[in-house]
């Protein structure tokens, strides 16, 4: 992996967030940097929209960008810091907006979604529900920081049921899940769910999720190793996983474009002239990830 030629794509391509990112985790910027980046996507209402989730560009306020904006504070460490991004998304989620009450979910994909430029699999259809995606860490960070209540509470054990008995999660899915445990055991709240045994179920779900055959790579739509390892997350190092992150990165340098950058296996599937636009930032974002998936151990 050229990794001058990475940094060179992103710096040309990137959007300012995701600028911001690279230049803290690579040459020293600040979480500071990325805080005020990140809040410029913030609705008044504390929710995040403005197509932070570059493949869905809805202004309004909605869980799965809500979602990504703790991601991205999580990542960095700055969930304790940004005291006024944070009590905004608590304010936002305690509004139960696109929240299904009766099923006790956040929903996955909101009705204006169609309003803006998106990709399909952000229409929403039915109930607009896709699992525990992103409800599960949603509530933890709700348990977190927002104060614990047995609502939240409730909805976590039921979401960590559900996993246990289902084997087939999707990636997106499953990361929530890891969000999930990563902020229950940071903050000290041990005495909801046993840990441990999520630690165990969690790792059987990573190897079920990553595909195993390292030709679809960077060419079809399939979990990889990267999805799930741009930090170390050492408690999952199974010997299975530590093979599919060699193989993973035995083939970045094959998979890197000519112009230094990654590139995504999708299409928007809708006629959004944008998507070229979307495409080039997603691509910086994959791109950081694939910088930091490489340089771990």
């Amino acid at each position: 992996m050229d990794s001058q030629a990475a940094s060179r794509f992103i710096i040309e391509n990137a959007r300012p967030l995701e600028r911001a990112i690279y230049h803290y985790y690579f040459e020293g910027g600040t979480k500071q940097a990325v805080v005020s980046e990140l809040s410029k996507f913030q609705n008044p209402d504390g929710g995040f929209g403005h197509g932070l989730e570059a493949d869905n560009w809805n202004l309004n306020s909605n869980p799965i960008a809500t979602n990504d904006a703790i991601i991205t504070l999580h990542r960095i460490g700055a969930l304790k810091d940004a005291d006024d991004i944070v009590n905004g998304m608590i304010r936002y989620l305690q509004s139960h907006d696109s929240f299904d009450e009766e099923q006790r979910k956040w929903l996955f994909a909101i009705e204006t979604n169609k309003e803006y430029p998106h990709a399909i699999w952000w229409e929403k259809n039915g109930d607009g529900l896709m699992g525990y995606n992103p409800t599960v860490s949603l509530a933890a960070f709700m348990i977190c920081f927002g104060g614990r209540t047995s609502y939240y509470e409730e909805i976590v054990r039921d979401a960590f049921a559900y996993l246990n008995e289902k084997a087939d999660v999707s990636g997106d899915e499953l990361k929530c899940y890891l969000l999930c445990y990563e902020l229950l055991g940071e903050n000290g709240i041990t005495d909801l769910l046993d840990l441990a045994e999520l630690r165990r179920l969690l790792g059987e779900r990573l190897e079920n999720v990553i595909c195993k055959d390292s030709e679809k790579y960077g060419v079809e739509y399939v979990p990889v190793p990267s999805d799930f390892f741009t930090d170390p997350r050492p408690e999952f190092m199974s010997e299975d996983i530590r093979a599919l992150i060699a193989a993973e990165k035995g083939v970045l340098a094959n998979i890197q474009k000519d112009d230094g950058g990654f590139d995504i296996s999708w299409q928007w599937y809708t006629p959004y002239p944008e998507f070229e636009q979307a495409r080039q930032w997603w691509r910086a974002k994959i791109t950081i990830d694939k910088m930091l998936f490489a340089g771990n151990a």
